[in-house]
């Protein structure tokens, strides 16, 4: 059963990140951004700064347990040409501001490979990315580890994913963010960075797809379904980690961002999930049907409301009809 109203309390009360939170990252970040901005050195080169990756994306969730969240933005400089042959230099000198301001100095704070940390105890880290746009057109952050830049596109991923999440009835970032759910709550294929599950998950939302299976994105479960089994089927066709191109048009891959190992585990984890939603989603009996579900999500996906004995009996609904790629309705145990 789809149990549709149980997802939105579950994506509401359980996965997503609250909104109190949201609206604390934002003001944190732009204290952050009007330090940065007051520093002599370093704020006259900021032009502006711009959420990134899944701030961004809206695919953030709640971390697990005590855990922080952790969010990205980029902050917009202009090019220095005597750094042009060193880029880590901007990533220094985010750090330095950091590390002789007032507040900030107390408070850790270090140099990762694309940006500077800074971390709220018991809370969150911010990761700060310096991004410039370089006199010969490109888009770039900084790999700091190999001091070079990396092309980048964010206004191409953010329209790719406006675009797929419209294809879905704006159900994809839903499922995103169940399935990061999944991999973090649920310990499911860890390693998989969030930027290639995000990217594998859209690129199996298609035009042609809702053509052929009118209804295959209705609502969250039944996206979920259709979204996870394609991905699925894709996975079993590929047994060698395949490339995975940064969906903006950058040129660029995710390749580095993991290793064949880390895609074996991913690929049958998907495998065993895909089989898991369309158990719950078949099942008839809807206390049966919970309880597969939970299966995949744990004990806090949320019973149904139970109707009252002078309620009037819910018509049936229409049940979304088996992909015809589908073969599998075996039933397995617990994510993980």
């Amino acid at each position: 059963m789809q149990h549709v109203d149980c997802f939105h309390t579950f994506l509401r009360e359980t996965v997503n990140l609250s909104q109190a939170k949201l609206d604390l990252l934002a003001e944190r970040v732009e204290v952050i951004y009007q330090a940065l901005k007051s520093d002599p050195e370093l704020g006259p080169l900021i032009l502006a700064k711009k959420p990134q990756g899944s701030w961004a994306q809206r695919t953030i969730i709640n971390p697990q347990g005590d855990k922080e969240f952790d969010a990205d933005f980029m902050l917009h400089l202009q090019e220095v040409l005597e750094w042009a042959h060193d880029p880590k230099t901007y990533i220094d000198k985010i750090y330095a501001v950091l590390h002789r301001h007032s507040v900030y100095k107390d408070m850790p704070h270090t140099r990762k490979c694309r940006c500077v940390q800074l971390t709220y105890a018991n809370s969150m880290h911010v990761d700060i990315v310096p991004y410039l746009h370089l006199a010969d057109g490109r888009e770039v952050i900084v790999n700091r580890d190999e001091n070079r830049w990396e092309v980048t596109n964010p206004a191409g991923f953010t329209a790719w994913m406006q675009e797929k999440d419209a294809l879905a009835k704006g159900n994809l970032r839903k499922v995103i963010r169940l399935m990061k759910y999944v991999r973090d709550h649920r310990d499911s294929f860890t390693g998989t960075r969030s930027i290639i599950l995000t990217t594998l998950l859209g690129e199996r939302v298609s035009e042609l797809n809702a053509l052929l299976h009118p209804g295959c994105y209705a609502n969250v479960p039944t996206a979920l379904l259709t979204i996870v089994e394609d991905l699925d089927r894709w996975l079993q066709a590929n047994r060698q980690k395949p490339s995975i191109a940064d969906p903006s048009g950058s040129g660029v891959t995710f390749d580095h961002r993991w290793d064949q190992a880390t895609y074996a585990y991913f690929r049958e984890r998907i495998h065993t999930h895909a089989r898991q939603i369309r158990a719950a989603y078949d099942e008839t009996d809807p206390d049966t049907s919970v309880r597969r579900w939970r299966e995949l999500f744990g004990d806090r996906f949320p019973e149904p409301s139970r109707p009252s004995a002078s309620s009037p009996r819910p018509a049936a609904r229409p049940k979304f009809p088996v992909p015809s790629l589908a073969t599998t309705t075996s039933h397995t145990g617990r994510a993980g």
